[in-house]
């Protein structure tokens, strides 16, 4: 129901009640309205219907008391240039200009051109980059970085295909006797929501690296989907020194971007935090109940059964799953990679040609480089 609506429901509910009691000072008392107010709304419904009352209960503008064009075309301009600004800043910034326009007029035009937040005037900026290909001034990407880093430290992870982006990290299933502890290393496709794990005795950086190197990469690899990066929380199976970490040397051999969560912040790896709590409540919560395991291969072909039904028939509500099973939406992003793919082919052989492509910006955004 939008605001209109609710703002005319309780009118109309006046004049339906009336109708029904037959009596408009009943009416009246039940839902707490005059006679005069009864009538005028009568009068307004019989000549123009739900209209004429969405009509008073607008507020509307008095154009008179508005700001120049071209005042509020240098509002909207200042806003896009210096999207960090609040308010009170973009009105001194548009004084040095010999504008005048007070804080609260900046912020009727920002109200007015749908600008009075900062996610929106950086959403403006965008819009503005991919028509019109503007060259970003150092405080605008310094607004774009702001944005950016906020988003993950909120959890919310860029990903433009199928392996443009990989989640991994490690899970404490539980302790067996005659098993010992039981840890599982989660890799989660963050685009499509594939998900892969694998129990293990130890939590240790070759145990991290023998995950992507026996499950995770010969499935990409025989999808022919290339994986560019993978995110990780900071613990020390995943990050120590380059030269001597066996994780850290694994991705560099296959030329994988590492990225690391922000510190004490683990929601910032909120996808497989998220795909822990369903497979504990799902997978083990049940099958722990079911049987008694004797040893970790047992109990990795049962993980890997629940894997499967996960991946290809349990529908996901992901971001870009919208009801499909994981594995189904893997598929439908092959196409996306296969451009991605067509795009990096092209853009390399005409900078090997001493070609200068332009307005192919896309690649840049999409492939991290790899240092």
């Amino acid at each position: 129901m939008t605001t209109e609506e609710k703002i005319i429901k309780p009118k109309l509910g006046l004049l339906e009640l009336a109708k029904q009691l037959g009596n408009v000072s009943q009416a009246c008392r039940v839902m707490g309205y005059s006679r005069d107010t009864f009538y005028r709304f009568k009068e307004l419904y019989d000549n123009g219907g739900e209209e004429a009352l969405r009509e008073i209960s607008r507020k509307k503008p008095i154009e008179k008391n508005r700001v120049p064009e071209y005042v509020e075309k240098a509002v909207i301009d200042t806003a896009i240039e210096f999207p960090a600004y609040g308010q009170l800043r973009a009105s001194n910034e548009l004084a040095k200009r010999g504008i005048t326009v007070s804080q609260s007029g900046v912020r009727s035009i920002w109200l007015r051109n749908d600008l009075e937040t900062f996610k929106k005037r950086l959403k403006a900026l965008e819009a503005k980059v991919a028509q019109d290909g503007i060259i970003l001034t150092e405080g605008q990407l310094q607004a774009l970085e702001k944005a950016k880093n906020v988003k993950e430290a909120h959890g919310e992870i860029e990903t433009e295909h199928a392996g443009y982006l990989g989640s991994q990290d490690t899970y404490y299933v539980g302790t067996i006797k005659g098993i010992g502890r039981i840890y599982q290393q989660t890799f989660v496709d963050t685009y499509s929501r594939v998900a892969f794990a694998k129990l293990y005795t130890e939590k240790t950086a070759i145990t991290a690296a023998d995950m992507l190197n026996d499950t995770v990469l010969p499935f990409f690899e025989g999808e022919t989907v290339p994986v560019l990066r993978i995110l990780t929380d900071r613990g020390t199976e995943y990050c120590g020194k380059i030269e001597h970490h066996a994780y850290q040397l694994y991705l560099g051999i296959e030329n994988i971007d590492h990225s690391k969560t922000k510190a004490q912040s683990p929601q910032t790896n909120g996808i497989c935090e998220r795909f822990h709590r369903t497979m504990k409540q799902e997978c083990y919560d049940i099958i722990f109940r079911r049987k008694l395991y004797l040893n970790l291969d047992e109990l990795q072909v049962d993980v890997n059964q629940w894997i499967k039904e996960y991946n290809e028939e349990r529908p996901h509500s992901g971001r870009f799953c919208y009801g499909k099973t994981p594995m189904q939406t893997f598929i439908d992003s092959m196409k996306i990679v296969e451009e991605k793919n067509v795009s990096k082919k092209y853009n390399m052989s005409n900078s090997s040609s001493g070609c200068e492509v332009v307005g192919n910006s896309e690649f840049t955004e999409s492939y991290p480089s790899n240092s």
